[in-house]
């Protein structure tokens, strides 16, 4: 047998799949992996069957069900104040991570330096080598801000592109409309790509606004904007995204998508354009995840667990450094298999992995599976 080559010879299982089996072993609640234990709405779940009994069950165009694009592009533009053409500038993808990937695939090459900022989403860095490219992580400040210093003191002339992320996973915060106008900035002066991963876009909390880089005419027309439905609709096993992008953007972004996926599963495209009809479900989407991190913040207070802000997301980080000083991957692994309860190390989001006691939970569960969640941490006290 010849050997097998890698282009990603330090990269193993993913630690939300760790995580997760480790939670099944030992019967613990899994607040790890990010994704709900609760049903979909029954009727996006019944759009999916008409569609497939309407016949859609064939190849749709390549760039995704004109009707869903549309859908996306007028949302963006109610939403931002932008522009985007639903024909020219939306892609539908096989989720975010497929977005995230294709975009650096194509306006990134061999010996560019593209800068994510740390702790950042583990998908960033594989993608970003396996297209040749250099990632630079860029930490943030101790409370988790993005530190332009830090930005800017990690630019060189090799700089090609920036993965901006909010919603932030894994930390809750969110980027201001100070940060955008700050990247815009930058963006333009060192002529650099942005990949903007909002696939939480419509979890943001308190009253605050979502910055988008679609709010920024400059930032847009050299952005890629990358959503998800699997995380807006319950449904993260469909699978199932978008890319907004200028045209000269989009095109370069297609050339590369009709060769890895080609398009997307039809009945699934059809059933979110029919359902996105009403705006009701996402409207509201903030609310509902805004309570359940208030309670399950107000069940934790009574813990020693230290709670970080949460402005976004459905992630909720804690400083754990009252309870143990081990390193927060054995903190993790202590946390699951002797109190109960899967959380996920913020260590791992580090190419140089950083010991700050600080562990990840997920809080898109039930309202039970929350309360059994605390009713277990409640024994660190």
């Amino acid at each position: 047998m010849p050997a097998l080559p890698t282009k990603l010879p330090n990269t193993g299982t993913t630690i939300f799949t760790v995580m997760s089996a480790l939670a099944a072993e030992h019967g613990a609640v899994n607040l790890g992996q990010g994704f709900p234990d609760f049903a979909a709405d029954p009727a996006l779940l019944q759009a999916v069957t008409a569609a497939m009994a309407a016949g859609h069950n064939q190849y749709p165009p390549m760039t995704g069900v004109p009707a869903l694009r549309q859908a996306v592009a007028g949302n963006l533009n109610a939403r931002h104040g932008s522009a985007y053409d639903a024909d020219r500038d939306v892609t539908i993808t096989a989720g975010g991570t497929q977005g995230l990937f294709t975009a650096l695939q194509c306006c990134v090459g061999v010996g560019d330096e593209v800068l994510i900022i740390e702790p950042a989403y583990d998908s960033y860095d594989p993608a970003i080598r396996l297209a040749g490219a250099v990632p630079v992580g860029v930490p943030t400040t101790a409370d988790y801000r993005i530190d332009w210093s830090a930005v800017r003191a990690a630019l060189t002339p090799r700089t090609r592109a920036l993965v901006l992320n909010t919603p932030h996973n894994p930390s809750g915060r969110i980027a201001t409309a100070d940060d955008l106008r700050e990247l815009e900035r930058l963006a333009g002066q060192h002529d650099l790509f942005v990949i903007s991963d909002e696939v939480y876009e419509h979890m943001v909390f308190d009253g605050a606004a979502h910055e988008s880089v679609a709010r920024h005419p400059a930032l847009r027309e050299r952005s890629f904007l990358v959503g998800s439905f699997g995380k807006t609709f319950h449904v993260t096993g469909w699978k199932v995204g978008f890319v907004a992008a200028p045209p000269a953007l989009s095109a370069a972004f297609r050339r590369l998508h009709q060769y890895t996926v080609f398009t997307v599963h039809t009945p699934t495209q059809h059933a979110l354009a029919a359902y996105l009809a009403d705006p009701a479900p996402w409207a509201g989407l903030s609310g509902f995840y805004q309570a359940k991190r208030d309670a399950f913040r107000a069940a934790l207070a009574a813990t020693p667990l230290k709670l970080l802000p949460c402005e976004g997301t459905y992630f909720q980080t804690v400083d754990y450094s009252a309870v143990s000083d081990l390193p927060e991957l054995d903190f993790a692994k202590w946390l699951t298999t002797e109190i109960g309860v899967a959380a996920i190390p913020l260590s791992v989001f580090y190419q140089q992995p950083q010991q700050r006691g600080h562990v990840r939970f997920c809080f898109a569960k039930r309202d039970e599976t929350l309360a059994e969640a605390a009713r277990r941490l409640a024994r660190l006290g």
